[in-house]
């Protein structure tokens, strides 16, 4: 029982680790920032570009930043161990 608590915890404390974590992705003068909650916290836009090009530009920042963050997350989890048996 006290493992499965000192597991959760781990848990608790990898998700309060994550919520700390911040990706950055430029392209074409835009940039966007994103948190590890994945929440978007910045973006700046480039008026030079068309609307067209601005929107996918953003797209792909967007999607950047978003595979970014869970190659982060995938790692973080790899430091704080085995979490796999929690049975949840």
């Amino acid at each position: 029982m006290f493992d499965k608590i000192k597991q959760l915890k781990k848990l608790r404390d990898l998700q309060n680790e994550l919520g700390k974590e911040k990706t950055i992705i430029e392209k074409d003068g835009t940039n966007i920032r994103i948190n590890g909650k994945m929440e978007v916290e910045y973006i700046a836009l480039n008026p030079e570009l068309s609307k067209e090009r601005q929107e996918k530009v953003l797209k792909d920042c967007f999607n950047d930043a978003v595979k970014k963050m869970q190659m982060k997350m995938a790692q973080q989890m790899q430091k704080m161990g085995n979490l796999g048996n929690l049975g949840l």
